[in-house]
């Protein structure tokens, strides 16, 4: 139970980076910007790659694997980097 509880964070940052990639999809279309979007995508494939690799590694191993941790890190950075490149906008506004 405890396992299937751990995955919840890593699979919710996969459905958080699909719903930011289809929402800036759309603000693209709109402003007729380059698509950056696809590395929404990207990064929820890297985390949900990380995901899977902790699925697959025996439930003995109590530590997560560099694998594990390198794919989850570049997921994330990655659509860090492409929130910023998108939604930047948002902070500049002065009323």
């Amino acid at each position: 139970m405890t396992a299937v509880v751990a995955l919840l964070g890593p699979v919710s940052i996969c459905v958080m980076f699909v719903v930011l990639g289809l929402l800036s999809n759309r603000l693209g279309r709109v402003t007729r910007t380059r698509p950056y979007y696809v590395g929404f995508y990207v990064a929820a494939l890297l985390v949900g790659a990380s995901t899977l690799w902790r699925l697959v590694t025996p439930a003995g191993q109590a530590e997560a694997s560099v694998g594990e941790v390198t794919l989850m890190a570049l997921g994330v950075t990655l659509g860090a980097f492409v929130a910023w490149r998108y939604w930047s906008w948002l902070l500049a506004e002065r009323g």
